[in-house]
């Protein structure tokens, strides 16, 4: 205490002061408040403002995009539509109402973005739901959006390479900012260092005035001797190292300054360069070949010069290409190109043809390899390059007869330089192979394009590629390998409707004109007759029936589909098979239906239509399932089931028909037992229909095929045979129904038949209790039959105990001979079969609790020795009833 208060001498008091500064110099120099520093304000301009704002949500949606989080980017969509509705008036004065550049750049990396994701269907399935909401209204959003924004995309699209002028002078002056920042804040620290280490005022002065000059870093801080000498005369030697400290520390601040803006411009540079990659591979639309690591078939070179090239040696270069077949890392489309080349060298040197097969096999075999996913479709370039390839393989095969193309040649047996030729391989499992591409890639357009019609056309090269096939092995006459080949071409013909059949039964055409009925039944009949396995037999004689059916056959598909016995054992073919069998069982219905046979046409489709799952049965479609009750990787096998578009039938038709035949047998029958309590029902579907419309409140004007049916339904039980026609057969009813069929006209007549025959059926049982007698002159009128028709009809009834009267051949009259019990004597009747049963069930517990239920011996026996039991004792009960003497009305 007495070294700081005693007084003493001048140095001792200089030292205690010196010592207190150097004590509080830290501190003074570190502990800055907030209201001491200098905070320069900036004033930004507004275009500034708002393009800031934009690049700042375009950052947030490159992030999202990165981590493909749809919700947030849909967020980040609409907040920069609004943002750039907010910066028009800008773009509008500064730009002269051109977009900027990098707004055009964020809409089509958006676009590319969205189009990729949307194409990608097992990635979107793999999306949480609200991903794909949100995936779906982007896309429709950005859509709309881009449409205001045309011209300025294609621009860009022709030159995506170009820099963002906006983005070049906001990186500009970022850096030019955080520059002046950093030399603000220096200058700010110089000046408090200055004041809290007691520098007089003028040194102050001086180093302000120095911050403030511009210039290189020598000018700014001037020679070490200057200062050295200004602060020697004032400050004495201590100040004159603090002011040589506080001159290298900055030094080194600005040289670390420097290589920040170094950094930072080479991040910017960087940053550049790989934004405008992106892009453009975002523009890139996917078509182009991709760049991908060299495997170890970039080392492969082809032959030296010197060497001397023969068939072993191609063969031998050939086996080093197809070695790194499968591998990770193999390029392969440069091993598609090594293969032409070398098939070129091979043809070059004329080799022979056996090593240009080879060559080719190889080149086929390839481009299958080429996709990943067996599942997926291949593109449409290679699918081009797959037919050519199969094409000139064939046309070599076929041009060379002493070549033999077999799986059972070993690679150590194959002949290359002299004939006969013999080279391992099989040119039937390619074509298999090839049909089994051509319909995956029809699965994946859309049935509605014109992209489906082009993959269409390819099915004549296709057919025409199975024809030379099938040419080949016919010369070598392999019976197994035949019988497969014409099951592929029978698989092209069956669904197809051929005109000249028709013409052919009108007698247009000679006889002998080979239509496509001819050619299915002869290659039917060699794999009848030469299948080792059931199944190429099964699925032949299910296309051919369906072929004969297609044209109207009846008779002959009636014939083949009951003895084959397929109704047994179909359940146990695999799942194609099935799905043939329920398509040739609905086209047989539909054959049915057009040459009136209603009850065969109602028998074969009630199968499929009851179970409510058309669609999936004749794999046309799936429909959404309910509870998880299908898993994905079922759901994965039943799309590859599915048929192509242009092998679809018609559901609408088909369920037309099925409603139309059940209405013509129903109604008839439901008039006919009418108040019989056990009444069955013949077809479910359609009664579900009529309870449906019955339960209904208020029923309008029919509007779909369902309601036209059931509208016509409650006509014909009224007897109203011309309202039933009329909502049958109509304009609307025409358009999606009748004129689907070949001979459309034909089959309006027929329906106009059957529905005037069973109107009249139906009449007559709904108000035969009300007649004595009836004349059959007057039905005819009635129903517009001729007298003879009529007369037919009443005489089946009569014959089939139906319609209890008889026939006045002299009056052409209908005598009734019995009545029809009135309302409450039919509810009598039911009643008292219900106490029937009743009493017989309390009567079988009584005794099974006696114990003489099974005790049947002498006269001990129970009820079921006293009295019928199950359904013959009903029947016999009721026939006891109808007896005229016990009946008591």
């Amino acid at each position: 205490m007495s070294r700081f208060f005693a007084t003493g001498s001048d140095s001792e008091t200089e030292s205690s002061s010196e010592e207190e500064t150097i004590q509080r110099q830290p501190v003074a120099a570190f502990t800055l408040s907030d209201e001491e520093e200098d905070v320069k304000r900036v004033v930004r301009s507004a275009k500034e403002k708002r393009y800031e704002e934009l690049t700042n949500i375009i950052k947030n949606i490159r992030n999202y995009k990165k981590i493909k989080d749809m919700s947030s980017m849909l967020t980040s969509f609409e907040d920069l539509m609004r943002a750039y509705t907010k910066a028009m008036p800008v773009i509008m004065k500064e730009e002269h109402g051109q977009t900027p550049r990098f707004y055009v750049r964020c809409l089509v990396e958006m676009e590319d973005f969205i189009t990729e994701v949307w194409d990608d269907r097992e990635g979107r399935k793999n999306m949480s739901k609200s991903n794909s909401k949100s995936l779906a209204s982007l896309r429709q959003k950005l859509r709309k959006y881009n449409k205001d924004f045309e011209e300025e995309l294609l621009k860009f699209r022709e030159n995506p390479d170009l820099p963002d002028e906006e983005e070049d002078e906001e990186n500009e002056k970022e850096v030019a900012e955080e520059s002046e920042a950093e030399i603000d804040k220096a200058s700010a620290f110089k000046k408090v260092v200055a004041e809290t280490n007691g520098m007089d005022s003028k040194y102050a002065k001086k180093l302000a005035q120095k911050d403030d000059s511009s210039g290189d870093d020598s000018s700014d801080w001037g020679s070490s001797t200057d200062s050295g000498s200004e602060s020697s005369g004032e400050d004495g030697p201590y100040t004159n190292m603090r002011d040589r400290f506080l001159k290298s520390s900055f030094r080194v601040t600005d040289k670390g300054e420097a290589e920040k803006k170094e950094r930072r411009s080479d991040k910017i540079k960087l940053r550049k360069e790989r934004d405008r990659k992106h892009a453009q591979d975002e523009d890139d639309d996917g078509d182009e070949w991709t760049v991908v690591d060299p495997g170890p078939i970039d080392k492969l070179v082809m032959f030296s010069k010197d060497a001397e090239i023969d068939a072993n040696l191609v063969v031998k270069k050939l086996a080093e290409i197809l070695a790194a077949r499968g591998k990770k890392r193999t390029d392969r489309r440069q091993q598609i190109e090594l293969l032409h080349e070398l098939l070129g060298i091979a043809q070059s040197h004329n080799l022979g043809p056996a090593v240009a097969l080879k060559i080719k096999f190889a080149i086929v075999s390839s481009i299958f390899d080429y996709n990943p996913k067996v599942s997926d479709a291949m593109k449409p370039e290679l699918w081009a390059k797959l037919l050519t390839s199969i094409e000139d393989t064939l046309q070599l095969l076929l041009n060379t007869p002493n070549l033999t193309v077999s799986e059972l040649v070993q690679e150590d047996g194959e002949v290359f330089d002299n004939p006969p030729y013999r080279v391992r391989g099989c040119i039937l499992t390619t074509v298999e192979r090839l049909d089994e591409e051509f319909v995956k890639l029809l699965k994946e357009c859309d049935p509605h394009s014109n992209e489906y019609v082009d993959r269409l056309k390819d099915e004549t090269r296709v057919s025409a590629i199975i024809d030379k096939v099938q040419e080949y092995l016919e010369r070598q006459g392999i019976t197994s390998e035949l019988c497969r080949i014409y099951m592929r071409k029978i698989e092209h013909l069956y669904y197809k409707f051929d005109p000249n059949v028709l013409k052919q039964k009108q007698g247009e055409l000679p006889k002998d004109f080979v239509s496509s009925v001819q050619i299915i039944e002869r290659l039917c009949k060699f794999v009848y007759a030469k299948d080792a396995t059931d199944r190429l037999r099964t699925r032949a004689i299910l296309s051919h029936i369906y072929h004969h059916a297609l044209h109207d056959n009846w008779f002959q598909a009636r014939d083949l589909i009951l003895m084959s016995h397929l109704q047994e054992t179909i359940q146990h073919s695999d799942p194609a098979t099935q799905i043939l069998y329920n398509r040739t069982m609905a086209h047989l219905g539909l054959c049915a239906f057009r040459h009136a046979n209603i009850k065969d046409a109602h028998n074969c489709l009630v199968d499929l239509m009851m179970t409510g799952k058309v669609k999936e049965l004749l794999a046309q479609g799936l429909l959404p399932q309910r509870q998880h009750e299908r898993s994905k990787e079922q759901e994965k096998i039943e799309k590859q089931r599915q048929m192509p578009f242009h092998m679809h039938i018609n559901l609408e038709l088909l369920e037309c028909v099925y409603l139309v035949s059940a209405m013509l047998i129903e109604i008839p029958y439901m008039a006919a037992h009418e108040f019989d309590a056990r009444r069955r029902m013949i077809s479910k579907t359609f009664y579900q229909q009529l309870r449906s419309s019955e339960r209904q409140s208020l029923v309008g004007p029919p509007e779909s095929m369902r309601e036209h049916v059931v509208a016509a339904s409650k006509a014909m039980r009224n007897g109203n045979w011309l309202a039933c026609k009329t909502f049958i057969i109509n304009e609307k009813m025409n358009a999606k129904v009748w004129d689907l069929f070949h001979q459309a006209d034909k089959v309006r007549e027929m329906l106009t038949r059957l529905i005037q025959e069973e109107a009249l059926r139906t009449y007559l049982f709904t108000y035969s209790h009300v007649y004595d007698s009836i004349s059959m002159r007057t039905l005819a009128e009635m129903f517009e039959l001729q007298l003879s028709m009529v007369h037919s009809i009443i005489s089946k009834m009569i014959i089939n105990e139906e319609l209890m009267a008889s026939l006045d051949d002299p009056t052409q009259t209908v005598v009734m001979h019995r009545s029809e019990p009135t309302r409450l004597q039919a509810l009598a009747l039911q009643l008292a079969d219900k106490v029937n049963n009743f009493v017989d069930s309390n009567e079988r517990i009584f005794e099974m609790k006696q114990g003489n239920f099974f005790n049947r011996s002498g006269n001990q026996g129970g009820f079921r020795d006293r009295q019928p039991f199950g359904r013959q004792g009903q029947d016999w009960n009721r026939q006891r009833r109808d007896r005229p003497e016990n009946r008591n009305y």
